[in-house]
């Protein structure tokens, strides 16, 4: 599985399926694989970041190199795990871990003050002059109770976005 000469069995989509807890349906794993296929252009059986990249929404994407620390060397069960986040039967509980591990950058499991600081300068550039953002994440930190010097995990994104309509959803086309 994984190879672009290989085809998908019954069993590797119920297996991968299953190792997504089933936020794809096997039409969307079967046209998931012929785009990891695509993608895979050595046909290695993993994506690399250079393949990643050839993608254009991805390296035009602010975040995409903190997407690629998650991504680079994914087989195709973990590349349709990563993706099962943007599903819509995913979880809000899924939804909300996936952002954690984009904002928890180093890995450690917490993610503190400049960990966010630095997805904000990513995502805003200098359209924002640093001063703000610190102004405005001290403000929304303190609106949901945390410091500047508190160190978020989980739970705590949970907390804080467990309530809001998330909405992280790619639509997988089946042929």
């Amino acid at each position: 599985m994984g190879n672009s000469s290989s085809m998908l069995t019954q069993y590797d989509i119920e297996e991968v399926q299953e190792h997504c807890n089933n936020t794809f349906s096997q039409q969307e794993i079967v046209s998931l694989y012929q785009r990891f296929c695509q993608l895979d252009r050595n046909g290695g059986g993993f994506i690399s970041a250079d393949e990643f990249m050839t993608v254009p929404e991805f390296a035009v994407n602010p975040l995409s190199q903190r997407l690629l620390r998650m991504l680079d060397g994914l087989n195709f069960k973990e590349f349709v795990l990563f993706l099962s986040a943007f599903s819509s039967r995913a979880s809000l509980q899924l939804k909300v871990e996936f952002i954690f591990k984009v904002y928890d950058s180093d890995g450690n499991g917490k993610v503190s003050f400049n960990d966010v600081l630095d997805i904000l300068r990513d995502l805003t550039g200098q359209f924002i002059a640093e001063h703000q953002r610190e102004h405005v994440l001290t403000q929304v930190l303190e609106e949901a109770g945390y410091t500047k010097d508190s160190l978020l995990v989980p739970a705590d994104f949970m907390k804080i976005l467990g309530s809001s309509d998330l909405k992280m959803e790619v639509e997988v086309p089946v042929d």
